[in-house]
């Protein structure tokens, strides 16, 4: 028998919610059961992301270094302008009625400028006006800091120079402890950078160390791992690939058990992790491995 030749089976919200109520032994009848059952849903995405279990929603990322520049947003993150050409990169522009403060790290375009993240709020319709330049012009949007914010963790980081070029290099750096960059003697250091702290604030920030000189231009290439898009319209899929399907509707069974149905809780609990347990040990890197003998020896006397 032929078989049917497609492979885009998938589940919107309300079908996890029925799902997830049917193995409860209970049915869906009112909306406060589907409000109810999307705000579990979303909880269960949190608690994923603690669980490292969002490998799916990674992004690699290119930053701009900017000379001097030492704290930069973990994400996108810019501010809309009237005009950037006269604006210098690396400078600190101020709100003149805020008293909003941000340092430009790169002009992506001829009304955008990717900033760190602001001390302050800038207002829109304000002058913003460029430490160094001089220059000035008007804010047209509120800077945005959901991208930044939807970040959960970095997993490797390189330096990139000569970007685009036959001499292009990435040189890998690494990460230290809150402490270890507390200790270091001398932060204000101009080099390549070789160390990285991640502040997980609200905002999260990435600091490095050396700060960036201008002997040559550098990119920080970064792998983000980003928190799922939230369950909102019920008609919305999830941000799940396939082999999580199962997963999900065992979790969000466990979940709304808790709360409708607790005599089923052990069992759908115990479902639920072996579910994530192969799903997790599903989700992971593959690489060669390579074991080599070693070749020393010792003489005993």
């Amino acid at each position: 028998m032929a078989t049917s030749g497609s492979k885009d089976f998938d589940l919107a919200v309300d079908e996890y919610v029925e799902e997830a109520f049917e193995r409860c032994g209970l049915q869906v009848r009112t909306g406060y059961d589907l409000r109810t059952a999307k705000r579990s849903l979303n909880l269960m995405f949190a608690d994923w992301a603690n669980r490292g279990l969002n490998r799916w929603t990674m992004k690699q990322e290119t930053l701009n270094l900017a000379n001097g520049v030492d704290i930069y947003p973990l994400g996108t993150l810019t501010i809309t302008v009237g005009a950037t050409a006269n604006f210098s990169v690396a400078e600190v522009i101020t709100g003149g009625t805020s008293g909003a403060t941000a340092n430009i790290t790169s002009k992506p375009s001829g009304t955008s400028l990717a900033i760190t993240v602001p001390v302050g709020t800038f207002s829109v319709g304000e002058t913003i006006t460029g430490g160094t330049s001089g220059a000035t012009t008007t804010v047209s949007s509120l800077v945005d800091l959901q991208d930044v914010q939807a970040s959960i963790d970095i997993l490797s980081v390189v330096v990139r120079q000569n970007a685009g070029t036959s001499n292009q290099s990435d040189v890998t750096i690494s990460r230290i402890s809150r402490d270890s960059y507390l200790g270091l003697p001398s932060k204000r250091t101009t080099s390549r950078p070789t160390q990285y702290y991640i502040d997980r604030q609200i905002t999260p920030v990435i600091k490095l160390w050396a700060i960036p000189d201008s002997s040559t231009a550098y990119q920080l290439v970064y792998d983000r791992m980003v928190r799922m898009d939230d369950a909102d319209g019920y008609a919305n899929t999830a941000e799940v690939p396939f082999r999580f399907y199962p997963c999900l509707s065992a979790g969000l069974a466990y979940y709304l058990a808790i709360k409708r149905a607790p005599e089923r809780v052990q069992l759908l609990k115990a479902i639920y992790e072996e579910e994530f347990e192969r799903a997790a040990s599903e989700d992971r890197d593959r690489a060669t491995l390579k074991l080599t003998p070693s070749t020393t020896y010792y003489n005993l006397l």
